[in-house]
């Protein structure tokens, strides 16, 4: 079974709009369950009946469970990967590192579910990543870390290891969606709200970029 990223690839073509349509719906009350009963626990049956689907026309889309699964995990990785792939040798560092934090802490904040499915199964081994992590992530992942490359040769930002920088970058934004409970009882309130995540990406904003020696944008 395939496990396709379209950021990875200049090739992908958007399915039809029904489909597409369908399909949301389908990851989306998938989510929900794998979030909450593990890919073991979760039944497409159950799935099928939160959409509002026969348990058929779930398999037209998705021929078994783990096809759906994958579609989950993909769906979540391209989200956050082709953000990633916005930033470019020519854009100015400060600016385009406080876009990309801001846009991944808001991906935290509004499917929070699909990036604990993520922590999850890389947790437990990543066995059904396996085809993720291939060649074409390699290359697109050299390509990312390129960027921050080109960067310091040009002066624009302090040397420090993209690659470990990339990591810091994935966990600190993604830390709010799947450690939400933990902040939540340090907090002491029973949600994270659209002003914590504000304030908490402002916070990462400082903090990132003033180690990478770049100014943040002065808040109006």
């Amino acid at each position: 079974m395939t496990f396709e990223v379209p950021a990875h690839s200049a090739n992908d073509k958007p399915a039809g709009r029904i489909r597409q349509k369908n399909e949301e719906a389908i990851i989306k009350a998938a989510e929900e369950e794998f979030a909450r009963h593990g890919f073991k626990g979760t039944s497409m049956n159950t799935i099928a009946q939160n959409v509002g689907l026969p348990k058929a026309n779930l398999h037209y889309y998705f021929n078994n469970k783990l096809g759906l699964y994958l579609a989950v995990l993909s769906n979540i990785l391209e989200l956050w990967d082709s953000t990633f792939n916005n930033l470019s040798v020519d854009d100015d560092p400060a600016e385009a590192l406080e876009r990309y934090i801001r846009a991944k802490m808001e991906f935290s904040r509004r499917q929070p579910k699909a990036s604990r499915i993520f922590a999850m199964e890389v947790i437990s081994g990543g066995d059904c990543l396996s085809q993720y992590f291939n060649q074409n992530y390699l290359d697109w992942f050299r390509g990312r870390a390129a960027v921050f490359e080109g960067w310091i040769a040009a002066g624009k930002m302090d040397p420090v290891d993209p690659i470990h920088l990339i990591f810091l970058l994935w966990s600190s934004t993604q830390h709010y969606a799947d450690f939400a409970s933990q902040i939540c009882r340090v907090k002491q309130s029973s949600r994270l709200t659209k002003q914590d995540f504000e304030q908490a990406s402002d916070q990462l904003v400082q903090i990132i970029l003033k180690g990478c020696g770049l100014t943040p944008a002065a808040k109006a």
